[in-house]
């Protein structure tokens, strides 16, 4: 026997918002422990640069994608997600 109920969309919205969610973590903690792990270690005293006072890696590495996710994380929240009726 074929059941075929449609999911609750609110059910639906929710699972969307969370595989956005996921992937924009993963996404940016992958190019944070990559550009971290490259450009922070084993490198020498004299090739480190400072960009608006903070060590070059930090900045790229950990300054950069925080602001970008905060932007698209403000982007989505209200432009993208919706409200769903409780009913």
């Amino acid at each position: 026997m074929t059941d075929h109920r449609t999911e609750d969309p609110l059910l639906t919205g929710a699972r969307r918002d969370a595989k956005f969610t996921t992937g924009m973590f993963v996404t940016a903690l992958v190019y944070t422990l990559g550009v971290c792990w490259t450009y922070g270690y084993n490198r020498p005293v004299e090739s480190l640069t400072f960009v608006l006072g903070f060590p070059d890696w930090v900045f790229w590495g950990i300054v950069v994608p925080w602001a970008a996710c905060t932007l698209i994380s403000a982007w989505y929240a209200l432009g993208v997600m919706t409200d769903q009726p409780l009913e």
